[in-house]
């Protein structure tokens, strides 16, 4: 989980619009997994998400012989239906199917492919040639490489001779042996159609139609978590030097430039994790102070505004506060009654969920309750921030479909719970590259989005013209 594989380009294959798909609903029998939250068997299950990008994830299915040895699995389908094709989407390491079987609702299977020797069925897949994948170390809030990693994701479609009717479950049968390195099973997909199932990210074309992002060059730093003050006229970032995060600020010019360097002196009050993470009219939110793990304090700290600097309104403390890092990303409401934490504990979906948590009547608040299965996959979001409307949130994540390694998607709270969030939607190929993107702040005064990418190997600082009425509208 400490290292994250990004895919630099993956051929994308359309399906027919007409073609019946589905996806498999439910395990009946499996040989081996990982067990737990990430890798277990359960992650085969729905849609791909570790595709059309790749690469090892914590949403793929993991064997306990992944690396030379036998395997299969047994999945149902939630309706029966015609099958043509069968696809396995294997995120790495692909072309290890040997046999697909069928049952058509007698419980008895009937092999309708299977691998013959010396002859592998076509599959579409990118051998990748770079070495420049990258993982978000969120204890320095830096992107860091990582090694190497023999990636090789590929769709195996196992066209059938003859259509089956009446298909209610497919088992997949692997020899693991047959390719080197580890292998990862993202999805088993079914269609009536020959026509390849499609892996597409769930993004929307409005996303697409934006201009391009525009690198935005401050001083020689190099860039952490843009925040802009309410009012539109204060940028704040984090660059890291000589072991420190010192939170530095702009004030625009008269061409609406960014300029005015100041060192924050009242709000770098440690020497790491100081970063600014919301700001409204009256207040501001920063992290960066020591935590004691097993009490309330959560390392975060309410600021107002002063005509020399800062003065702080005390201590984020919530009740029975919990984290595995040391850090954490968070946003507010703009009335700071609600709090949004991403963190990992022992009840996330598997890495770093988001968590919401309310004040109480004494100023602290209560205890973290995770957002939900809908935002919070196997992998890790976080990165989050809340518009002013207290409905439309975005964030980070490595969990869904991506176009490379961190994407920044967008989510919409749909009842008064915190509990109930629309399905995350890319923000589309304009914004997200084929490496990190994440770290996201709009700014609602100029409708501009913010936010961190590696771009050719270097951490940089984008801004991209995003209208409220195309961000803050679901479709």
């Amino acid at each position: 989980m400490k290292k994250r594989y990004a895919i630099f380009c993956f051929l994308i294959i359309f399906s027919s619009y007409s073609q019946q798909v589905q996806f498999a609903h439910k395990v009946i029998k499996y040989s081996t997994d990982l067990g737990g939250k990430q890798h277990g068997i359960k992650r085969i299950l729905g849609k791909p998400d570790a595709f059309p990008q790749g690469g090892s994830s914590p949403n793929a299915w993991t064997p306990k012989n992944a690396l030379d040895g036998y395997e299969f699995v047994e999945v149902a389908f939630e309706n029966p239906q015609t099958v043509k094709q069968v696809a396995v989407f294997e995120n790495l390491n692909a072309g290890c199917v040997v046999k697909i079987s069928v049952d058509t609702g007698n419980g008895k299977y009937q092999t309708v492919w299977y691998r013959k020797k010396d002859w592998k069925t076509p599959s579409y897949k990118s051998t990748l040639n770079s070495d420049r994948s990258y993982y978000f170390g969120r204890k320095r809030r830096k992107i860091h490489k990582s090694p190497d990693v023999n990636v090789n994701p590929a769709v195996e479609y196992a066209i059938l001779e003859t259509a089956v009717a009446n298909v209610v479950a497919v088992r997949v049968e692997f020899n693991f042996a047959l390719i080197p390195g580890q292998k990862q099973i993202d999805a088993i997909g079914i269609s009536d159609s020959e026509n390849p199932i499609s892996v597409d990210v769930n993004s929307l074309s409005k996303f697409e139609n934006l201009s391009d992002p525009k690198v935005l060059i401050l001083d020689e730093f190099t860039p952490v978590n843009p925040t802009i003050s309410h009012d539109g006229k204060k940028l704040f970032i984090t660059n890291g030097k000589d072991g420190k995060d010192e939170i530095y600020s702009f004030t625009k010019d008269a061409n609406g430039n960014w300029s005015n360097k100041f060192f924050e002196k009242t709000l770098n009050s440690d020497n790491s994790y100081n970063y600014v993470e919301y700001t409204a009219q009256h207040f501001l939110l920063k992290g960066g102070n020591p935590i004691t793990k097993g009490n309330t304090n959560s390392g975060f700290e309410l600021f107002t505004p002063t005509t020399d600097g800062y003065q702080s309104l005390g201590a984020v403390k919530i009740s029975a506060y919990n984290n595995y890092d040391d850090t954490a990303d968070a946003t507010m409401t703009s009335d700071g009654k609600t709090l949004i934490m991403a963190i990992e504990t022992d009840f996330t979906q598997g890495g770093t969920d988001l968590y919401f948590t309310n004040k109480k009547e004494d100023g602290t608040f209560g205890l973290l309750q995770n957002m939900g299965k809908v935002i919070n996959s196997a992998a890790d979001e976080g990165m989050c921030h809340l518009l002013s409307d207290n409905k439309t949130l975005l964030f980070s994540s490595n969990g869904f479909s991506t176009y490379g390694d961190y994407d920044i998607f967008i989510t919409y709270r749909l009842d008064d719970t915190w509990k109930n969030w629309s399905e995350p939607i890319n923000l589309g190929s304009k914004i997200n590259s084929n490496d990190f993107d994440g770290l996201p702040f709009y700014d609602e005064n100029s409708e501009q989005l913010y936010y961190i990418s590696i771009d050719q190997g270097s951490q940089v600082m984008k801004v991209i013209v995003l209208p409220k009425a195309i961000i803050q509208t679901p479709k």
